[in-house]
């Protein structure tokens, strides 16, 4: 008898906790949801026009290295209520956005660089004043928000985006590309709880079978002053047409109707390989810029290889055990197996400590080459992963500066001081290489990409098992043609100051040199890209009284402050650096620049909603081309419809009921039939 009264005390109380529970899962629903997007659904409000933005004009001209974009958003409101929309949208990492333009009608609003904060603030003073107003703000380097305060019904609001981003050649081939959508994220943060900045992951997305309703268009203009040997579009279908053999248009295709879901890529090439290397110049009323690019031969002969010496920093830890581990053993054994007996190399294996081949580098002999690959084959993957202390260690390796030294990292990134290993990285640029190979279905991008940019090199990641041969095998290419080792520019004559990048890597076949800076004074005195090769010292001289400054080229203030700024905030090794994001702050503010702290605002003073009856929209975002719905409705953080709740509260009750029944029915069965049990639940 007691134990039937306690069974059936913990029975009632089992039914009170999954009803408590039910219940607050229903109450707290709206409370706890987290930043995860959401498939779109219309509320039925006929007065609410749900997608403001009806189109997207992209005009882009390409001019020698520099493309010059402007973007133009068109916001209509069909409905009968003033709205206030927010629009999500991606860029370029090296977009340098330096102005914004807002017209309404005849009228037209510039739009003025604030700090972040204020900038906010104006925009929210404004929206609560009846006053139409936009606000660009960057949430990420490659994603930016565009809020617009008090469409009324049937206007016509268009914003005007100017970007400038230097377009750099691999492999011969110069590559635009234009972001039209920013995929689905998730996040682990609460919606109440999160960060001004991270709000904008919480947005609606359309499902695959949906239209988009925005009307997506481009035009591309190439004027190139060489001749054109390739112009090609992987992506979208176009339409070409050829002026002359070195000027290029390139327009959509009529049948690209939902364009906008995917990237625009163009690709181009110069005739005979040719890539557009010198000196360009302009003179501003306060500062003067210049920006030198210098590409190396695309092939190199053995015998003007200099010496090399390879580091391999290569992760055993436990998350790379199986395909990753084994794709690095063979690409290994491959590298190793490839170098030549003047070459020297050694190896770092790291999980939660690192273990080392040798002191220092050894010859590539056959026999060292074996005795490596004999210990790489042993490793099975197990421990912690301390790549930091892996890579400070290689560093500190006894060196020959007669040798070209080069660090190579293979892991499956899955650290969390990534910035850290950036810093490191950057520090270290003058005296070493550093390459990253990602390996494994998960790959940390933002450390292998992270550590490419900081390196000035080009991230490899491998996925699945049938890539690795082809990756490995284009790895290998690239990493072992060194063309210049102890690279250094000197300006003789030539007065410049805050240069960019502040340090130079070696130089390898199919990576140009790039530097930035400002000068003053007169034009005179030489330029020189100084470096030791197989066969000697190589010089290369440019005049610089031989190039004459163009006022064309003035959005190299832009696009050297874009550099600037993207050192800064990438490679500090703190998290929240003041001095920082003081720095980013004032570049924005003196160059014109969105970044993460400044913001373009434009208000039109005049009070067009009086009454303040508007409503908040949500511009929903397409997905992008080949990601199913799954992307979205793979997410169960964010179920708008209060039925769901209510469907978890009453799940909540069956499955304590049906838990106390089959408990009663146990200890109930044999002796007193189940009778007993079915008048306890009638």
């Amino acid at each position: 008898m007691m134990l039937r009264t306690r069974k059936l005390t913990i029975c009632l109380l089992l039914i009170i906790a999954f009803i408590s529970f039910g219940t607050s899962v229903y109450a707290g629903g709206e409370n706890d949801k987290t930043l995860s997007p959401y498939f779109f659904i219309d509320g039925g409000d006929p007065s609410v026009d749900n997608f403001p933005l009806k189109s997207t004009n992209v005009v882009v001209n390409i001019s020698g290295v520099i493309a010059d974009v402007t973007v133009i958003q068109r916001y209509t409101n069909n409905g009968t209520r003033p709205i206030n929309a927010r629009y999500i949208f991606p860029a370029s990492t090296r977009a340098a956005v330096h102005g914004m333009v807002m017209k309404i009608g005849e009228k037209v609003i510039v739009a003025k660089i604030k700090e972040r904060q204020t900038a906010r603030k104006e925009f929210n003073q404004a929206k609560k004043q009846g006053k139409s107003a936009s606000l660009l703000k960057q949430q990420r380097p490659n994603v930016f928000s565009m809020n617009v305060a008090n469409i009324m019904p049937e206007d016509t609001i268009d914003i005007e985006l100017h970007y400038t981003e230097l377009l750099i050649p691999t492999d011969g081939t110069y590559e635009f590309v234009y972001p039209t959508v920013v995929g689905p994220r998730y996040s682990s943060q609460l919606e109440t709880e999160a960060p001004e900045m991270d709000q904008w992951v919480n947005n609606p997305y359309l499902k695959e079978d949906m239209e988009l309703g925005t009307k997506f268009q481009i035009g591309v203009y190439i004027s190139t002053g060489l001749t054109l040997q390739e112009v090609v579009c992987p992506s979208h279908e176009t339409d070409i047409i050829w002026p002359t053999q070195s000027i290029a248009q390139i327009l959509l295709n009529e049948s690209e109707k939902f364009g906008g879901n995917r990237d625009f890529i163009l690709k181009y090439r110069l005739a005979g390989q040719k890539i557009e290397a010198g000196l360009m110049l302009y003179a501003g009323e306060d500062e003067n810029f210049f920006l030198l690019m210098v590409q190396p031969p695309e092939r190199v002969a053995v015998e003007e290889i200099p010496p090399r010496e390879y580091i391999f920093v290569v992760d055993v830890s436990g998350s790379m055990h199986g395909f990753p581990l084994n794709t690095a053993k063979k690409l290994l054994q491959n590298l190793i197996s490839g170098l030549r007996p003047t070459d020297k190399f050694n190896v770092i294996l790291f999980a939660g400590v690192s273990q080392l081949l040798a002191p220092e580098s050894l010859p590539a002999t056959q026999k060292n080459i074996r005795r490596a690959i004999r210990v790489i084959d042993r490793q099975q993957g197990g421990g912690g992963t301390e790549l930091y202390r892996a890579l400070k260690k290689s560093l500190f390796l006894p060196r020959d500066e007669k040798y070209s030294r080069t660090v190579l990292i293979v892991t499956d990134g899955y650290i969390s001081a990534e910035k850290k290993v950036f810093h490191l990285i950057q520090k270290n640029l003058y005296r070493t290489n550093f390459f990253s190979f990602g390996i494994g279905s998960g790959v940390n991008r933002y450390l292998i990409e992270g550590m490419a940019k900081a390196g000035l090199g080009e991230p490899f990641v491998v996925t699945k098992p049938q890539e690795a041969r082809r990756m490995a095998d284009k790895f290998q290419e690239y990493v072992q043609t060194p063309v210049l080792t102890h690279v250094a520019v000197k300006y003789n004559g030539f007065e410049t100051f805050d240069i960019e990048p502040p340090a130079i890597p070696d130089l390898f076949a199919r990576r140009p040199v790039i530097v930035f800076g400002k000068w003053r004074g007169k034009l005179k005195g030489t330029i020189e890209l100084l470096g030791e090769g197989g066969q000697g010292q190589y010089i290369r001289t440019f005049r610089v009284a031989d190039t004459t400054p163009n006022q064309m080229n003035h959005v190299l203030r832009y696009l050297w402050a874009r550099t600037r700024i993207g050192r800064l905030a990438d490679f500090s090794a703190k998290k929240d650096n003041s001095e920082n994001k003081a720095q980013i702050t004032s570049l924005g503010l003196t160059y014109n620049l969105l970044t993460a702290y400044t913001s373009f605002i434009a208000v039109n003073e005049v009070v067009r909603n009086p009454g303040g009856d508007n409503r908040d929209v949500k511009q929903p975002l397409p997905l992008p081309k080949g990601v199913s719905n799954l992307a979205v409705g793979g997410s169960y953080s964010q179920v708008p419809e209060p039925e769901m709740y209510v469907m978890l509260a009453i799940l909540a009750i069956i499955l304590a009921l049906i838990f106390c029944y089959r408990t009663f029915a146990q200890t109930h069965k044999g002796s007193k039939g189940h009778h007993h049990v079915r008048g306890i639940y009638e």
